[in-house]
């Protein structure tokens, strides 16, 4: 068994590695959320911040949950990590930090750098992935989640807010044979944002609408975000 600290971003991949962290039976003894000030991070997510706070809450470990902001320059935004990472080392003393990273070298490679840094090693469960698979496998497994910000051809206003089913995700894996994204949206193609899943206690309920951003962007714009007793999203009308 594992001491993990877990990377949470609020998004699927990152609850999913936690969730498989958590069903081999690791310690979860850390989650740390981190908060890029730029928009365009290489390594962390932008949209919906607010999230991970919740979900750790959701499966009762608020008591571990930690936030760290970064300034969001490439590179920058890595080195600026280590010292809080050596920090929580030596509060929580953690042997592995939890990744949900797909396929994405660049974030892998900086991980193994971050975790060797503190004398930790990484544990990417998700890692090499068939993503349509796993798309698909999320619903099926409970996961509810929905897509927060979207920012590639094929995906626009009306696929953002919506709680993923097996209908959503096998149109989502049609439209990147289309347009040749990645479906599990591992280069940046989209964000998500997970409202329950297997390992929550509460769900959580979010109320907002879909703006749309320079360079045929979409994003959720939250007004609302709190825990409750069933998933749910409101969007106010375009």
């Amino acid at each position: 068994m594992a001491r993990v600290c877990a990377l949470l971003s609020g998004g699927k991949d990152s609850n999913y590695a936690l969730y498989l962290s958590m069903m081999r039976g690791d310690e979860v003894v850390c989650i740390l959320a981190v908060k890029p000030r730029r928009r365009d991070s290489w390594m962390f997510h932008t949209a919906a911040l607010e999230a991970p706070r919740l979900q750790a809450e959701a499966m009762g470990l608020s008591h571990v949950y930690r936030e760290a902001e970064v300034s969001g320059v490439r590179e920058r935004e890595v080195e600026e990590l280590k010292p809080v990472l050596a920090r929580l080392k030596g509060e929580a003393e953690f042997d592995t930090i939890v990744l949900g990273g797909i396929a994405s070298r660049y974030q892998l490679e900086r991980a193994k750098a971050l975790a060797g840094h503190v004398g930790a090693r990484v544990y990417a469960p998700l890692w090499g992935v068939d993503p349509e698979n796993h798309l698909l496998n999320l619903v099926r497994e409970g996961f509810k989640f929905i897509i927060s910000r979207a920012a590639t051809m094929g995906l626009g206003p009306r696929h953002v807010g919506r709680v993923f089913d097996e209908d959503l995700a096998r149109e989502v894996i049609a439209l990147s044979r289309k347009y040749g994204f990645n479906p599990a949206f591992e280069g940046g193609e989209a964000e998500t944002l997970v409202l329950s899943a297997p390992h929550y206690r509460r769900g959580i309920c979010v109320r907002g609408k879909v703006a749309s951003l320079p360079g045929e962007v979409y994003e959720l714009v939250v007004y609302d975000m709190r825990l409750c007793g069933e998933a749910r999203v409101e969007l106010e009308p375009p």
